[in-house]
């Protein structure tokens, strides 16, 4: 349920009628908008058939949400949400790069890759400390070592950076370390994880899973919300499909879709849709052309060696270059880079 206040609606009038939700064990959500105040109400909505909430003092209209996800919905919140890492703006104008290399090897090498996809235009360095992978016997990542590494790289180059969880016992760590905390698609709908790091207030990034609907990956932001985090960025990166010819199928359309149905950013993971650097940029620049907030991408100097995903990194010059396409793009549809 949605209730909108009143242009004019008082502080006092919103604390009343929170107080009044609270009472029948119900969660109140407040968003402020640039004209009106938006309370969500969570929990079983039974119990307020019996209260005339429109007759509250400050109270313009209430409104059924028949979706199953509430707090992501443009119902909830009509502008588009803007999720701010220290200063880098997920969502606005301006089209937000995270790039670097899959896993986190060393850190001569990631360092380098750093001031390299800095030097580019990207402002987050992306590397993963910790590694689902589909065979037990193929590299894991780092761990801890690995953290310590992009945390001297972002001291170094001043890039925010964005690594994966994958286990709730890491969270204290990953807190400790990372600017972004990634959700990976094998995890999208482990909701103790969810759970935990909506509770943490750090900002996350959300991958869909490769066999999850567009409906699925909105009920798993759901989860976060509730906990009280809100600074939640959406990922598209493929999806599993009858077609070989690359590693997943980039749904593009599920970008202005996910755009009408909820307020959060969305950004586009080329590299792990395609599985081949030969076609990060086109996708690249499709999903921009068609509504993302931000791309992904996969950076390494030398992917013939790389530890893991190889096949679908970019050399540093081909960045630099794809940053350049990317940017006539971004202009075409009125947005930056």
């Amino acid at each position: 349920m949605i209730i909108v206040m009143q242009p004019g609606a008082t502080k006092k009038q919103l604390d009343h009628l929170v107080s009044r939700i609270k009472k029948l064990k119900l969660r109140p959500w407040i968003s402020r908008g640039i004209e009106r105040t938006i309370v969500g109400v969570i929990g079983d909505e039974s119990v307020l058939r019996t209260q005339p909430l429109e007759a509250f003092p400050g109270v313009e209209k209430v409104l059924s949400i028949l979706k199953p996800y509430k707090l992501v919905s443009r119902d909830f919140k009509k502008e588009s949400s803007v999720v701010d890492i220290g200063g880098v703006k997920v969502g606005g104008n301006k089209i937000i790069v995270m790039a670097g290399p899959c896993s986190v090897e060393n850190k001569k090498l990631l360092i380098d890759i750093a001031h390299k996809v800095k030097k580019a235009g990207a402002t987050i360095l992306r590397g993963g400390a910790f590694k689902p992978r589909t065979s037990p016997y193929a590299f894991q990542g780092l761990g801890l070592k690995g953290l310590k590494f992009l945390a001297e790289a972002r001291e170094e180059t001043g890039l925010k950076i964005v690594t994966e969880i994958m286990d709730v016992r890491d969270m204290d760590m990953i807190l400790k370390y990372a600017d972004i905390i990634q959700i990976g698609a094998r995890n999208m709908q482990n909701f103790n994880l969810l759970r935990e790091v909506g509770k943490s207030r750090k900002p996350v990034l959300l991958k869909r899973g490769m066999a999850n609907t567009i409906k699925e990956l909105l009920m798993s932001a759901e989860y976060i919300l509730a906990e009280g985090n809100f600074s939640v960025i959406l990922c598209e990166r493929g999806i599993r499909t009858f077609e070989d010819a690359t590693r997943f199928t980039l749904d593009i359309s599920a970008i202005p879709v996910i755009k009408s149905l909820s307020h959060l950013p969305v950004i586009v993971d080329p590299s792990h849709a395609t599985g081949k650097w030969g076609l990060v940029a086109p996708c690249a620049k499709a999903g921009i052309a068609a509504g993302a907030d931000g791309l992904i991408v996969e950076v390494h100097p030398n992917p013939e060696e790389a530890f893991s995903d190889g096949e679908q990194s970019l050399y540093p010059e081909n960045f630099a270059l794809l940053m350049k396409e990317v940017g006539k793009v971004a202009e075409a549809v009125g947005r930056e880079i």
